[in-house]
């Protein structure tokens, strides 16, 4: 009687509440599918009470709940040979066993473990349930060869990051292996996110939502692609939109990198950031409006998880940082912001990267930052280049006038806010 008592109103309303939600999500997915099946708004609420009831008899060794959990296993084999035998065209399959065991199962998670374990079981199982024609059709959709790289990035971030903790830093640098790896964790994070939302779940909307989705993972790479394509298409005021705002989601990226390695640079870098991005991005959604015609989406970049990219990434952030502790023990502060200049020119995360994790200490926030909206902006420079270079249309000077433009915004307010 006490472990019947111990347990709240809250709580027996809880399992209720669950139980009565999945068998309705059950029902509805399959009352067109497979009208005779087990399970639904009445079993499971039932199975659920079962379930919990057995639990709290004996809940030290659970001895009674796994006697039911045997006898509801065979139960269910027997319902589904018998509808086999009767039918042999009905589709068989584990989905509607599995519900009538988590329907069981839910009944002691909802009597003892906290509320959001209980609700986030049967929210990502309703979801799961109705969710499969989607998901098939992603897992069609997804080549093999993008499995397998995630697979093998995945190992390395299991693996090779724990073995790495605790490592001296590198010679020459005042970061670790450890903190090398994590920073191409993160970039390749943020990249890949945005890779498999541009590809899978916005594949067709538009070249703008496009850019600013290949902006956050290459926005030189989606800028090289806008211009090339503007080459055959003409540079229309949609080609125009897109390169803008690739650079725009640019600064986000940067914005977002820095405040995961250091909240303190992330303030500092709040306003020669967004002021760029957000002038960046009205002027793409401007151009965009006034486009006439459409043009096809250009295709996505490669995927941004593979191994040799990842190594590379590790490999110049190692460099840079040498470099850059370098030039800051015998040039100084002025030699810091030269070099930002120069690694404009090329990719800047492996900069970013090294000021935002190492050099913070001995140049302080306030040069770290100027730093970085220098290299930014002398980036945003190189990609104009890229644009004319590219495009070879006269129209082309309007994006590429507008990148050095906000660039050239983006020092002032850098030098302004950072002096």
């Amino acid at each position: 009687m006490t472990a019947f008592s111990d347990i709240g109103a809250e709580r027996f309303a809880l399992l209720l509440g669950l139980s009565l939600f999945f068998g309705f999500a059950f029902e509805e997915f399959y009352s067109g599918e497979k009208p005779h099946r087990p399970g639904g708004v009445r079993t499971f609420p039932l199975l659920a009470l079962v379930g919990g009831s057995l639990y709290v008899l004996e809940p030290h060794f659970a001895i009674a709940f796994i006697a039911g959990l045997l006898v509801l296993g065979c139960w269910v084999d027997a319902y589904l040979r018998a509808q086999y035998a009767r039918d042999p065209s009905i589709e068989s399959g584990f989905i509607v066993p599995a519900c009538n065991v988590l329907a069981y199962v839910l009944g002691p998670l909802a009597l003892t473990q906290p509320l959001w374990i209980c609700v986030a079981t049967t929210v990502a199982a309703v979801l799961l349930l109705g969710g499969k024609r989607t998901l098939h059709d992603w897992a069609h959709r997804v080549s093999g060869e993008e499995i397998v790289t995630a697979g093998k990035f995945l190992i390395l971030v299991g693996i090779v990051l724990p073995l790495l903790a605790g490592r001296p830093a590198i010679p020459y640098t005042s970061i670790t292996p450890f903190g090398v790896w994590l920073a191409v964790i993160a970039v390749s994070s943020i990249s890949y996110a945005s890779y498999l939302l541009q590809r899978y779940v916005f594949p067709r909307s538009g070249i703008l939502i496009a850019s600013i989705l290949g902006g956050l993972y290459s926005s030189t790479a989606t800028t090289v692609v806008l211009a090339r394509r503007s080459r055959e298409a003409g540079m229309t005021a949609q080609f125009e939109a897109g390169i803008v705002a690739a650079t725009g989601m640019m600064y986000l990226r940067v914005l977002a990198i820095c405040s995961i390695f250091s909240l303190a640079l992330g303030k500092a870098l709040l306003l020669p950031t967004l002021v760029p991005c957000g002038l960046m991005l009205a002027f793409a959604w401007f151009r965009d409006r006034s486009a006439g015609r459409t043009v096809d989406v250009p295709d996505p970049a490669p995927n941004p998880l593979q191994l040799s990219t990842a190594l590379i990434f590790a490999a110049l952030l190692v460099a840079i940082s040498i470099v850059t502790t370098f030039v800051s023990a015998h040039l100084g502060r002025a030699g810091v912001l030269g070099l930002a200049t120069v690694v404009g020119v090329t990719d800047i995360d492996p900069f970013v990267l090294s000021l935002a994790q190492g050099g913070l200490a001995k140049l302080g926030i306030a040069t770290a930052a100027l730093a970085i909206v220098i290299a930014t902006s002398s980036n945003n420079v190189l990609k104009a280049v890229y644009t004319l270079a590219f495009s070879r249309r006269r129209e082309s000077w309007l994006p590429a006038g507008a990148l050095v433009g906000i660039a050239t915004i983006g020092i002032a307010v850098g030098y302004a806010t950072l002096r």
